[in-house]
């Protein structure tokens, strides 16, 4: 049951209505009905004073595990991760077992949702049957069952053909072709990132050439189909390059990049922590720079997490043989916070574009916004708060964070989903 809610004193920021000021805003019935309204005592006051005030976080790359993978993370953990890191609308992965890839499928996901009620959960389906590469899913099918857009993920399409056909099905119902850019040939049996530290290390590496050959692939297939791509966790300079002459030429394609793409680099694997192993591979400085410059000049889009979880047993292995991927949800805002805001390199208006209103465009969901009308989605930002990353701290079910122990600056104080407060860290 939802309650008349008035935020007042926040500083609200809306980059889908060029908005930055202090106000208050009136949620009534599960929206956003007013601002500027006083209180009259007959609504739930929540006073966001020295809080910044936006539309929840929209997440497009989660991996929720669920179903097959109940060990790692479920819809309902995962879920409520999301709101502990102030997410409200998550785009989750089809590479679950079995994948997402039957109207069934993206209904059981749906199901699970609604039945866990936190956020809310947009299954993401597969490019291909059974994520094999070999022929196309029944992509009409799973449009209509409610997928907001197509991917291999954890794997990518290695077949041209293939993808050419999937960039035109999609277009037929403006959906996004969502692409794990690797030439697997080219990375075949890697772990990290090649260069000087992995030689140093003594382990083997993936070359950035896998991933800008199969970015460019696709961006040709795209121009060529006027299909809409989007080009997940980018991590290369070329990579950056090549998208945005794609942009100045009109191809439509968008892209993504992850906190720890943004903020981490490859010699950190010195410490052969397995929190660190993840696809594509911490890379060198060089291409963290390009990552950042890219975002700063719209060349990617927006923040994605890459949310991997895994369960602990399998991390605490040899580093050949652990599994890539690092939870991201629940860190993902304080890190950018963090390195990125705190330095003057990103302004709050930029992480909420790039973190709220950007994804929510790409996957065309009513969301990420404030403007009146919408879904009450908000989430509420003490920019100010420092706090430390520790494993008590997860409402995931794993902990597999390349954050740990880490302090952190900048937190999801109050989260509000449809007009219903699902975290209040204030009491």
């Amino acid at each position: 049951m939802t309650q008349t809610i008035l935020i007042t004193n926040g500083r609200v920021i809306d980059p889908s209505q060029n908005m930055d000021r202090i106000t208050n805003i009136l949620i009534e019935n599960g929206r956003i009905t007013a601002y500027d309204i006083q209180p009259s005592g007959r609504e739930r006051e929540i006073d966001a004073s020295g809080m910044i005030v936006a539309p929840g976080l929209v997440d497009l790359h989660v991996h929720l595990r669920e179903p097959g993978g109940e060990d790692a993370e479920t819809i309902s953990s995962g879920t409520e991760a999301a709101i502990n890191g102030g997410y409200t609308s998550i785009a989750c992965m089809p590479n679950t077992t079995p994948p997402t890839d039957t109207q069934a499928a993206v209904e059981y996901i749906k199901a699970q949702a609604a039945r866990a009620d936190r956020c809310n959960v947009y299954p993401v389906a597969c490019i291909s049957k059974n994520r094999e590469g070999k022929e196309l899913s029944e992509m009409g099918q799973l449009a209509a069952a409610g997928a907001v857009g197509f991917t291999d993920d954890g794997s990518c399409v290695s077949n041209a053909e293939l993808m050419r056909r999937a960039l035109e099905y999609a277009k037929m119902f403006d959906l996004p072709v969502m692409s794990h850019a690797e030439d697997e040939h080219l990375s075949l049996q890697g772990v990290m990132h090649e260069g000087l530290t992995s030689v140093r290390l003594g382990l083997r590496g993936i070359p950035s050439a896998a991933e800008d050959v199969i970015t460019g692939r696709d961006i040709i297939l795209s121009e060529y189909t006027h299909g809409r791509l989007h080009l997940m966790h980018v991590s290369t300079k070329t990579s950056v390059a090549l998208i945005r002459n794609a942009k100045l030429h009109g191809v439509p394609v968008t892209a993504e990049v992850t906190p720890h793409h943004l903020t981490l680099t490859d010699d950190l694997l010195e410490s052969y922590d397995t929190n660190l192993k993840m696809n594509p591979p911490l890379r060198d400085k060089s291409d963290v720079a390009a990552c950042i410059q890219g975002l700063l000049d719209g060349t990617l889009d927006c923040i994605s997490t890459d949310h991997a979880p895994h369960a602990r047993e399998k991390k605490e292995r040899e580093f050949d043989f652990a599994p890539f991927g690092v939870t991201g949800l629940e860190t993902a805002l304080g890190v950018i916070s963090t390195y990125l805001v705190k330095p003057g390199i990103l302004t709050w208006n930029q992480v909420i574009e790039k973190m709220s209103f950007n994804p929510a465009k790409i996957i065309r969901i009513p969301k990420g916004t404030l403007a009146l009308g919408a879904d009450a989605d908000v989430v509420m930002i003490d920019p100010n708060c420092s706090w430390k990353v520790t494993k008590e701290e997860f409402r995931s079910q794993s902990v597999n964070s390349a954050y740990l122990n880490k302090e952190l600056i900048g937190r999801a104080m109050i989260v509000i989903v449809g007009g219903r407060v699902r975290l209040n860290r204030r009491g």
